[in-house]
C-alpha cells in the first residue's frame, strides 16, 4: 500500500514535496530513480500539490515532454525558472500521436538521464529571484492514468474523448501524419486540466504544433494557460551544425549526424535566401531547397552509402496554415499586409527529411516572428 504523506505545506517546502505515489498497476514508486525533484505518478497526488500552490499564490510554469531531453527542453526549462516561482515538467510518451506505423515501441526513454538533467538546470539567485530554483515537480503518468477508458494507436477503433482542432492539422505536418495533431491536442488538453498552469512553454521546432495548441487554448477559453501565457521559444540548434536538437536524433549514427541531418536546415536558409532577395516566387524558392538535398543525397549515397530523401518543403500562412501559392512573391505577400502592424508579415517555411529510418523536421519563420508571439529567450 503506498500512502502520500500529506503535511502543511509552506512557501519553503512546496518545492520538495514529497511526491512518489504509485499508480497500482504499475508500482512504479519502487522502480523510480532518487531524486530531489518531486515525482508524481498520479493525477490526484499533483492535484494536492497544485492545490497549495494556488492557496500559496505560486504561479507554476509548464513545459511537457515525451522525456529524452536535451538542451531544448532544457532551455524551456531555465525559461520557466526565470519567469514562476514553480517549475512543472511532465514526461509522457503519448501513444495517441503515433500512427500504427511509428516509433511509439523505439521512442527513447531515459528517465535518470532527464532527472539528472533537470536537477543541474536552476536559475540562481538575482535581482528578481531571492533564492536558487530547480524543477519544483515532475509529472510521470502511466498510459492509464492519462487515457481512462483505453487507448490504441488505431483511430478507428479509439474510444472516449478526444480533442480535434479542425482545420488545422491537416497541412504541413499533418499531410504526413494524418492523425498526429489529433492525439497532441488530446493530450495536451489533459495535461493542461491536471497541470493548470500559470505559463506553459513551447519550442518553436514543432511549430505548427505550437500555433495549433494556442489556437485551441483561445478557442477552448482555458484559464490555465491563456493565449497570452503560451509561450514560444525560439529553436535550439547545433551550434557548429545549425542541426535542430531533437530527442529523434539519437537515432543517427554519427556520420548521419555530422553529414546528412543538417542538410535540412540548410536547404531551409537556402529558401530563405532566396525569398528575401525578391523577385523570386514561391515555387523557386522552394526548388532551390529541394535541389539542394537532392544534390546532397546523391553526394552521401555514393560516398558514405547514407540515404536521405526530403518529405517535403513548403512556405506556409502561420494564421490559416493554407500553402502559400506558388507563383507569390515577398512583394506580392507583404502587400496583403494589415495596414498599422509593424514589422514584416511572416510566413512559415517548414521541410521534413529522412536520413535512414530518422525522420527530421525543421522550419524558419520569414518575416518578423513577433507576430506570432515567438519571444527570444532573456
Amino acid at each position: 500500500m503506498f500512502a502520500f504523506i500529506q503535511r502543511p505545506a509552506t512557501a519553503a517546502t512546496l518545492n520538495r514535496l514529497p511526491a512518489r505515489v504509485a499508480f497500482p498497476k504499475r508500482k512504479m514508486s519502487s522502480e523510480l530513480p532518487k531524486s530531489p525533484i518531486p515525482i508524481f505518478t498520479t493525477v490526484s497526488a499533483y492535484r494536492e500539490w497544485r492545490t497549495r500552490a494556488f492557496e500559496e499564490k505560486k504561479s507554476v510554469g509548464f513545459v511537457a515532454t515525451m522525456g529524452a531531453l536535451h538542451e531544448g527542453h532544457l532551455g524551456l526549462v531555465r525559461r520557466s525558472l526565470a519567469e514562476n516561482d514553480l517549475t512543472v515538467v511532465s514526461i509522457f510518451v503519448n501513444p495517441a500521436q503515433f500512427a500504427p506505423t511509428e516509433d511509439l515501441a523505439t521512442y527513447p526513454r531515459t528517465l535518470p538521464h532527464d532527472l539528472k538533467a533537470l536537477e543541474a538546470t536552476t536559475h540562481e539567485a538575482d535581482a528578481t529571484v531571492t533564492s536558487s530554483r530547480m524543477t519544483a515537480a515532475l509529472f510521470l503518468p502511466s498510459v492509464h492514468e492519462m487515457y481512462p477508458s483505453g487507448i490504441t494507436q488505431e483511430v478507428s477503433a479509439q474510444k472516449g474523448t478526444f480533442v480535434e482542432v479542425k482545420g488545422y492539422g491537416h497541412q504541413m505536418e499533418g499531410t504526413s501524419r494524418p492523425t498526429f495533431f489529433r492525439g497532441v491536442a488530446t493530450v495536451v488538453t489533459k495535461l493542461f486540466n491536471i497541470i493548470q498552469p500559470t505559463r506553459t512553454y513551447f519550442g518553436q521546432k514543432d511549430i505548427q504544433q505550437a500555433l495549433l495548441l494556442r489556437r485551441m487554448v483561445r478557442d477552448l477559453i482555458l484559464s490555465h494557460p491563456t493565449p497570452d501565457t503560451f509561450y514560444i521559444i525560439p529553436t535550439t540548434r547545433d551550434p557548429i551544425s545549425s542541426l535542430a536538437l531533437s530527442s529523434r536524433n539519437a537515432y543517427l549514427s554519427d556520420t548521419e549526424r555530422e553529414l546528412a541531418a543538417p542538410q535540412l536546415a540548410a536547404a531551409l536558409r537556402a529558401a530563405k535566401h532566396s525569398w528575401a532577395s525578391g523577385g523570386a516566387n514561391k515555387a523557386s524558392c522552394i526548388q532551390v531547397a529541394t535541389e539542394l538535398v537532392s544534390t546532397k543525397a546523391q553526394e552521401l549515397a555514393t560516398a558514405h552509402g547514407i540515404q536521405m530523401k526530403l518529405d517535403y518543403v513548403e512556405m506556409n500562412d502561420p494564421e490559416t496554415f493554407d500553402v502559400v501559392p506558388d507563383d507569390v512573391t515577398r512583394e506580392v505577400y507583404l502587400r496583403e499586409q494589415v495596414g498599422g502592424v509593424e514589422g514584416e508579415r511572416p510566413v512559415i517555411l517548414s521541410g521534413a527529411m529522412w536520413v535512414g529510418k530518422t525522420r527530421l523536421i525543421d522550419n524558419i519563420v520569414l518575416g518578423d516572428a513577433k507576430h506570432l508571439g515567438i519571444v527570444e529567450t532573456s
